[in-house]
């Protein structure tokens, strides 16, 4: 009997961006469709054989039956919500589908922002000017969130909330002295109820 091969996804079980499109793929019933493939990156170190499938070197990315390949995380995202049998991650059009984008953008930019602290924090003489914006700037998107986390908890859950909800758990990860619950409780009642989620259970983060 034929069998339709699967698509392929340059993958590691510690990196955030990677969860979004693995947390799709649960919440889209799409999991048996992907094969994952170990892939290790880094900012000071480059995976060679990565490069013929993603110039830029980075995970996720997705190679298709047909042999297309997708990158980044939003693009497989949606790519992914577009071959379901119930789309449900991205609203197709009007202010339902930008209030999504907008929410992404946030948690997507605000993880952007973490690992470039991250790596400016590991730094033997770090830049006192960034750690302090980075500082700054984490506070205003905890105190966004806090504020906005009633209407995450009331809306249909999408990429958006994928999207903060994966920062938010790589603030656990790798930022945990910062103990960002303490002065937003709703955002943590909302962010302990999408870990709840199956899609969330069946993708922890490994630091392997």
């Amino acid at each position: 009997m034929a069998t339709t091969s699967k698509m392929r996804l340059h993958w590691s079980p510690r990196s955030p961006f990677v969860r979004k499109v693995m947390i799709a793929a649960h919440e889209l019933g799409l999991t048996d469709q992907i094969e994952t493939t170990r892939t290790r990156v880094a900012t000071n170190q480059v995976h060679k054989g990565l490069l013929s499938d993603n110039p830029l070197g980075k995970i996720p990315t997705l190679i298709l039956n047909d042999g297309t390949i997708l990158y980044d995380s939003v693009v497989i995202c949606e790519y992914l919500d577009s071959i379901a049998a119930k789309p449900i991650l991205f609203p197709p059009s009007g202010p339902a589908r930008f209030q999504a984008l907008r929410r992404h953008a946030l948690g997507n930019g605000y993880l952007d922002m973490l690992l470039m602290w991250r790596n400016e924090a590991g730094r033997a003489a770090p830049n006192p000017g960034m750690i302090e914006g980075c500082e700054l700037k984490h506070a205003a998107t905890v105190k966004t969130l806090e504020a906005e986390a009633p209407a995450l908890a009331q809306d249909d859950f999408g990429i958006g909330h994928i999207a903060i909800a994966c920062a938010l758990c790589y603030l656990d990860f790798r930022f945990h002295a910062l103990q960002w619950r303490n002065g937003a409780p709703a955002l943590a009642a909302w962010h302990a109820a999408a870990m709840a989620r199956p899609s969330f259970l069946a993708t922890p983060v490994v630091d392997d």
